[in-house]
């Protein structure tokens, strides 16, 4: 697998549970700091499959629209697919259903899984690949403390791409404090 970015510009890199990606303020936010190069992002065929399931059944979103993001991840971002995983996938030691999570981590030589499952990735699970795990809210902390006026420009940028409705940065705000609520709570005090 090729880094499409140059070295230099990324800190870290960081798989993507399925989970993170399924609200769509979150992933929105998610895949334009990893466009914007704050950190590399992987996913696997499965973590999308997953995601294509869970937006259709519990989202109730039609088929063909759910399918046509999951075309557009795998368009956009051709080198954040992690293969070669399942051979190690029986190595690991943590929850059943999100080991191959952690052999995708391990694989691509990620730091961090950013998840809202963390008790599926036990410490003694993570320790021999020095791996991490955090819930999307540490993890954009994280980022903000390094790459504040970035990551606000990231936001703005989000802010004018939502036409259907439109929304105001607090209105924006709001809907990813119901997901990351520090780290909203943390541009706003920056604000006052």
């Amino acid at each position: 697998m090729t880094n499409a970015f140059p070295p230099s510009l990324i800190e870290e890199r960081v798989i993507l549970d399925a989970c993170v990606l399924f609200p769509a303020s979150l992933r929105d936010l998610l895949l334009r700091s990893h466009a914007d190069t704050l950190y590399l992002a992987f996913w696997t065929d499965e973590i999308l499959e997953e995601l294509e399931r869970n937006l259709i059944n519990k989202q109730q979103l039609p088929p063909e629209k759910v399918q046509r993001l999951i075309q557009q991840l795998k368009v956009v971002f051709p080198d954040s697919i992690v293969e070669g995983h399942h051979t190690i996938i029986d190595q690991m030691t943590n929850h059943v259903k999100d080991r191959h999570v952690l052999a995708a981590a391990v694989t691509c030589q990620a730091s961090c899984i950013v998840t809202f499952n963390i008790r599926d990735f036990p410490l003694d699970s993570l320790a021999p690949y020095n791996i991490v795990v955090q819930e999307p809210d540490s993890f954009f902390i994280h980022l903000w403390e390094h790459h504040p006026h970035r990551l606000r420009s990231i936001l703005e940028e989000q802010v004018h791409a939502l036409k259907h409705p439109p929304k105001s940065f607090q209105e924006t705000l709001d809907t990813l404090a119901q997901h990351v609520p520090n780290f909203v709570q943390a541009i706003r005090q920056d604000e006052s």
